[in-house]
């Protein structure tokens, strides 16, 4: 006996963790032999820990990628981590803080060192949590995004981009952090409810002739106003358009102009126009020939452009010219008005939308054949109502802004000329210019995370060199990722998998929602209501995780996470380890048949028939990543079919006399449980793999074994309906019992009307020993008694004395005491509703709570007649 009395998680899951690595089992090599089934596994942050969102992630990619390796396919699924640029140099400068340091004080160099020894002491701290998680990863190929080779593969397509002209340096509009001091990617904005004003500023015609009001919510900007815009078709304004308004503060000219951007029922119909400070105001200035002029420094302070107000932080400078308006006369009102801001995702000040010098990447050239793709179903969203979020943003696309203004990342490889400032982007600076100079100096920014994440399908593959694994596990089979980065990184990935590679990176994109707390939030540090998944598995168990994860869950869709859930898992999975035991107490000393080779019962042709299903349909599920669906309908079989039932009736062949009957019986009991362990293991995959390791004959290891195939030899047949009958017959008279509160232990008689006798000849066993039978009678209609209980399946009319179930007289009394209190109550409820004082003055809800409580009591009244006419 191997198997303890008590499920102890913590007691073997490193154990088998470190067996399945030491053996090698999840590493993946290109074979010609087998189909290949590829995962990349979306990188996490190296300064990240997981939270349940990752752990949902992997668990729903490790049961893809335990399943395919069981089927026989080479199954590789490639982890990694990224860099992340913002949030790891966040991290570096706030330990130099702690030292009195700072980014400019220890030079370029200083900081890498730094940053590169953070990354070995913390970077890896999520991949060993994702290890305890069971994650089966190929970690010989473990990737990092500035590893050397996929460092060369950024450098290759920057310059690759660049010369097609795709790549391209120009002064636009950029979400930037004043804190962090570097662009953002919209990515990395996350919007706030704020509470603010809303500034209502009149603008004073040129000419004297009265002026226009406008609103806005960041005064400080209107210092580079160029512009007020109106609709063209607004009669309010259409003698003004072209005419010149005096800024106020700034005193000068700027003109009024006519734009569809305006609408004309929001606030005044008047728009202020800042081209430097807001994305819609830079287009609407390109359309105009506005100039464009810049009113704040990187740190968000207040330049030179009006001096009265240089170098003030952008909030003082607010209450300034807040202060300066009034005083001029020029504010008009000032509201309350609450509004989405734009933070930083990392530092969470403020951001700003700002005219910047940045690299763009030119997106409408590669956006084209990465929509035609996902159009001809190249690569197919799962479920499909993602790819409508796919196209919208793909379609309004917007040139990328990739450089960042940090020093922890790929460093744009971009070489200017000391002497003419020619630039030159190449793998490193030339040896001398055209003009003759030979002294270059390399851009100082770095690129946006997700320009190298966006090439991690291919990259991670050995990409630009022809690998054997990037010939073979390229284009990868699924992509499993939240919804919330479709176009951040799934986008990307797409179009730079068609540029590089001319293959999209992926057949399928599978789609899941977030884990939200049991109220339907999503989990948060500021709401408190985070669950760590570390916590979890040092109590459940990983296993107990998983489950919990991925039992319920529908592509797309959010799930809630709660302390009952993980409790009813972890409560599954001791069922299958208590039925295991069972199984291995039974087995012991029996030399176990091949299944093939066994004399089968009613009841083990039916828990085969079953178990042909479940392989069927949980198969189907999987092809079909309804993960969700498979395990609860193999929650419903292991709970319901094989351990509430198969093992209940099998007892009374394991607890006889009858040795080869008990070995033909315990055959197919382990080759149930084998089975049934395969289908669980890429769920539950530590258990399963305990569990297995005990069995008679079993492999070194289950995730090598396998997938069981339905076979249909043991299809539903014949012998399993009648089985199903019998069962029928089993729980009607539990029903009963139940019904009448009779005790376990006292033994009843039965009566049954049935064409069916001889299945049930047959099963009398099972009946018996299952529903507390004494004695079966096959009667016919005629001969059925009075006073009996009775019940109908689908095979036969069942009788039971009424005696063998209660003392006839004692539960007559009973009853109709139960009667005359729930009379009373039905009264009480009939004279209330019959009043129409109280029907007319109560409130809606409570008359409405009454007459469903007659209604539920009038119900009740009717069944107790039914009985209590019964025991007449």
């Amino acid at each position: 006996m191997n198997i303890p009395k008590t499920y102890q998680p913590q007691d073997f899951e490193k154990e088998i963790y470190d067996f399945w690595l030491k053996n090698k089992y999840f590493h993946a090599e290109p074979n010609p032999d087998k189909k290949p089934f590829t995962i990349v596994l979306p990188p996490p942050n190296i300064t990240g820990q997981l939270h349940m969102g990752h752990a949902l992630n992997q668990t729903v990619q490790d049961i893809l990628i335990r399943y395919k390796r069981m089927q026989g396919y080479e199954a590789l699924w490639l982890p990694g981590t990224d860099h992340a640029s913002i949030a790891t140099e966040v991290k570096i400068v706030e330990a130099m803080r702690k030292e009195g340091l700072t980014k400019e004080s220890v030079g370029r160099e200083g900081f890498l060192k730094r940053a590169w020894a953070w990354k070995e002491q913390y970077g890896n701290r999520i991949v060993t949590q994702m290890k305890r998680l069971g994650s089966s990863c190929d970690w010989d190929r473990e990737a990092f995004t500035m590893d050397d080779n996929l460092s060369r593969s950024v450098r290759k397509v920057f310059i690759n981009l660049y010369n097609k002209g795709l790549i391209y340096q120009g002064d636009r509009i950029i979400n930037w952090c004043p804190c962090c001091k570097t662009a953002l990617s919209d990515a990395e904005v996350e919007y706030q409810e704020q509470a603010s004003y809303l500034w209502h500023i009149r603008y004073p015609l040129a000419d004297g002739e009265g002026g226009i009001v406008v609103a806005t919510t960041r005064p400080e900007t209107m210092l580079g106003d160029t512009a007020v815009a109106v609709h063209p078709n607004d009669k309010r304004y259409k003698d003004l358009i072209g005419k010149e308004l005096i800024l106020p503060l700034v005193n000068k000219r700027i003109p009024i102009v006519a734009d569809e951007y305006v609408e004309m029922d929001f606030g005044s119909g008047a728009v202020k126009i800042t081209p430097a400070h807001d994305p819609n105001d830079y287009e609407v200035g390109k359309r105009h020939n506005l100039p464009v002029i810049r009113v704040m420094n990187d740190d968000g302070t207040m330049n030179d452009v009006v001096k009265e107000y240089a170098g003030l932080d952008r909030f003082e400078a607010r209450k300034r010219i807040e202060e300066d308006l009034k005083a001029g006369g020029y504010l008009v009102e000032k509201e309350p008005y609450t509004h989405n801001v734009g933070t930083c995702y990392r530092c969470h000040s403020t951001g700003e939308t700002i005219i910047s010098r940045q690299w763009f990447v030119k997106m409408e050239p590669l956006a084209k054949p990465a929509i035609e793709a996902v159009r001809q179903k190249e690569t197919r969203f799962v479920p499909d109502r993602f790819s409508k979020i796919y196209f919208n943003w793909m379609c309004n696309i917007k040139d990328w802004c990739i450089s960042r203004q940090l020093w922890w990342g790929h460093r744009i490889p971009a070489y200017y000329c000391e002497a003419c400032g020619k630039t030159y982007v190449a793998e490193e600076a030339p040896k001398k210019c055209t003009c003759g100079c030979t002294s270059f100096r390399q851009d100082e920014d770095v690129l946006d995370t997700w320009f190298s994440s966006a090439l991690w399908p291919f990259s991670t593959l050995g990409w630009p060199d022809k690998t054997p694994s990037l010939d073979y596990f390229y284009p990868n089979t699924v992509l499993v990722t939240a919804y919330d980065i479709i176009f951040f990184w799934v986008a990307r990935m797409i179009f730079s998998g068609i540029e590089n590679m001319g293959k999209v990176p992926f057949e399928d994109v599978l789609i899941h929602g977030i884990v939200r707390d049991e109220q339907g939030r999503k989990m948060s540090k500021s709401l408190g209501n985070g669950i760590d998944p570390l916590e979890i598995i040092d109590t459940y168990g990983a296993d107990g995780l998983r489950f919990s994860l991925a039992n319920g869950i529908a592509p797309g869709s959010d799930t809630r996470f709660s302390k009952d859930r993980i409790e009813s898992c972890r409560n599954f999975i001791n069922k299958v380890w208590n039925a295991s035991r069972f199984v291995m107490m039974n087995a012991e000393n029996i030399e176990v048949k091949p299944i093939d080779e066994v004399k089968k019962t009613m009841a083990d042709k039916w828990i085969l028939s079953k178990l042909n299903k479940v392989i069927r349909e949980v198969s189907r599920n999987l092809d079909k990543y309804e993960i969700g669906i498979a395990a609860g309908k193999l929650y419903d079989y292991v709970w319901g079919d094989f351990c509430d039932w198969y093992i209940e009736l099998i007892k009374p062949v394991l607890y006889s006399d009858d040795q080869e009957a008990k070995r033909d019986t315990v055959s197919v009991l382990v080759h149930v449980l084998k089975e049934t362990l395969k289908l669980l293991h890429p769920y539950v995959p530590f258990v399963t793999e305990y569990i297995y390791r005990t069995l008679p004959g079993a492999a070194e290891t289950i995730m090598t074994q396998p997938w069981p195939k339905a076979d249909r030899k043991y299809a539903y047949s014949q012998a399993a309906k009648q089985m199903e009958g019998v069962m029928e017959i089993v729980s009607a008279i539990r029903n009963v019992r139940a019904e009448v509160g009779v005790a376990p232990s006292k033994k009843v008689h039965l009566m049954l009307v049935t064409e069916e006798k001889k299945t049930i000849e047959n099963c009398r066993a099972y009946i018996e020993k299952l529903a507390g039978v004494e004695s079966i009678a096959l009667i016919t209609k005629e001969e059925v008694p009075q006073k009996v209980s009775s019940k109908v399946t689908a095979i036969a009319e069942l009788y039971i004395p009424l005696g063998d179930l209660v003392d006839t007289e004692k539960e007559m009394a009973r009853l109709m005491g139960e009667k005359a209190k729930l009379q009373k109550e039905i009264d009480r409820s009939q004279g209330m509703l019959g009043n129409a004082g109280f029907v007319a003055r109560a409130p809606q809800a409570v008359v409405e709570k009454e007459k469903a409580l007659l209604a539920v009591n009038l119900d009740k009244m009717a069944k107790l007649d039914e009985r209590i006419a019964a025991l007449k």
